[in-house]
């Protein structure tokens, strides 16, 4: 196996992967049709050839060489180039020789001997996989046809028989003309073979690089998709248990008590059963509000949007004080307006707090609900005094994505959250958010159709840190 041939088998696969700007890109194997092409053009010009070869010699042009040496000889000269595209090198030399052989032996033609050099040192500069190799084979080809050229020129210079009609006498005498011709039309002749093989050469490795750019951004685009409807799935599993899991859970309190005061006490047991058809109709309307949203293809900025917030961490209050739990509420600071992003996220981060309470605080323990406004940021804090898991044993654990949407939602925004055990008993779950960093997030978030947990965290400058609670054990 050649060199050439090893090097057309790495092109494969160099150029599927190789970037085609990248220093050593290959170009790509030419395809069977190619190869069966070129097999098309070389019998092609071979019967031009012939047929020139044949005008010649009837009209007496290089008529004493013997027929088959000229039939071998336009063989020679033009079937090499079916293989031009699989041995570029090895076809161009071949060809030279040819050429060079059969102008000395008397056996040529005016016209296509031409074309097949032509063709033949164009192939290495379009074709040839080294680069460096070509530069050399087709130096050595153009040099040593010059080379024919000016020793061909001086002797017949010295030969009176040769072109007589052409005096030799003078500075620039018409036989100097003529040779000058010559040179200066060979040179234009190579210059050019040469030139064009590289610009083929550069104009493949351009479409390479526009074919492989527009794959990237197909690729791109497929993932840019994939990532969207992951993340808008991850959207959508946070908002569901968000309010599932609060709504039913406090429905599933009250109901329990109803049941059991209901033959005791049928004023107290109305009042959960009203507290239970407040639930399930909140919640109805919480989750029509998010299908609705989903089924919309009007306004996808608006997706997620609620009309949850901070004012509405006093109902939210009094619900959990209905099912059990009693909530404090205190403000700390100068009420203010937030952004709607924040303010959804303070209210699902409380709610979620308390659901948990409610689940693993046990009987008999209360809650506090603190918000502070900051100069630059606003803080939720929601403790509770109940027992959480007994020291010792083995609980079985929630799956944990309540307190994953908790860290999705402040990441969104910028902020930061602290959850873990109280070292005298408890439960703690702060959050903290920059005001001014979380409104730029929320303005990016309306222009970007939403902005990925990970991105909206390293968007935001660093917070203070906060201080560090152990957990426990896992709340849902």
């Amino acid at each position: 196996m050649t060199d050439s041939t090893a090097d057309l088998q790495r092109a494969a696969a160099l150029s599927q992967t190789a970037d085609p700007l990248a220093p050593g890109w290959i170009r790509a194997r030419p395809s069977r049709q190619d190869f069966r092409n070129d097999i098309w053009v070389a019998v092609l010009l071979a019967a031009g050839t012939a047929l020139s070869v044949t005008l010649s010699r009837m009209a007496d042009i290089y008529a004493d060489s013997p027929t088959w040496l000229v039939i071998l000889w336009v063989a020679a000269i033009a079937l090499p180039l079916a293989v031009r595209r699989r041995w570029p090198e090895i076809t161009a030399l071949v060809i030279a020789v040819v050429f060079s052989g059969g102008a000395m032996l008397g056996v040529t033609d005016l016209l296509f001997s031409s074309i097949c050099l032509y063709m033949a040192i164009y192939t290495v500069g379009a074709w040839a996989p080294n680069r460096t190799r070509a530069i050399w084979v087709r130096a050595v080809i153009i040099a040593g046809m010059f080379i024919w050229l000016f020793w061909s020129l001086i002797v017949a210079a010295n030969q009176m028989t040769a072109m007589p009609d052409l005096s030799r006498e003078g500075l620039i005498s018409p036989y100097a003309a003529f040779g000058l011709l010559q040179v200066l039309i060979n040179l234009i002749y190579f210059s050019a073979a040469y030139y064009f093989g590289n610009a083929a050469w550069r104009s493949a490795r351009q479409s390479a690089a526009l074919e492989a750019r527009t794959q990237e951004l197909a690729d791109e685009r497929l993932r840019s998709a994939a990532q969207a409807v992951s993340l808008e799935r991850i959207r959508i599993a946070r908002e569901l248990h968000d309010v599932v899991a609060h709504h039913v859970s406090l429905m599933g309190v009250q109901a329990g008590a109803a049941r059991r005061i209901l033959n005791r006490d049928p004023n107290q047991a109305a009042v959960a059963l009203e507290a239970i058809e407040r639930s399930a109709r909140t919640a109805v309307e919480e989750l029509h509000t998010m299908l609705g949203t989903l089924r919309s293809d009007d306004e996808p900025h608006n997706r997620g949007n609620s009309t949850r917030g901070i004012d509405q961490l006093s109902e939210l209050a009094k619900e959990c004080t209905l099912a059990g739990v009693p909530v404090a509420v205190t403000i700390v600071g100068e009420p203010r307006e937030v952004p709607g992003t924040v303010g959804l996220c303070v209210y699902r981060i409380a709610q979620e707090a308390l659901t948990n309470t409610r689940k693993h605080a046990g009987h008999g323990a209360t809650a506090d609900l603190r918000l502070r406004y900051e100069a630059n940021a606003i803080e939720l804090e929601v403790t509770d005094d109940g027992i959480g898991p007994v020291t010792g044993m083995d609980p079985t654990p929630g799956s944990g994505l309540g307190q994953r949407g908790m860290r999705e939602r402040v990441a969104a925004v910028g902020g930061q959250i602290q959850l873990g055990a109280k070292p005298r008993g408890g439960y703690l779950v702060r959050a903290r958010f920059p005001t001014a960093a979380a409104a730029a997030v929320a303005v990016a978030a309306e222009i970007d159709g939403g902005i990925p947990p990970a991105l909206g965290a390293s968007m935001l400058p660093t917070l203070p840190t906060l201080p560090t609670l152990e957990p426990t054990g896992d709340k849902s």
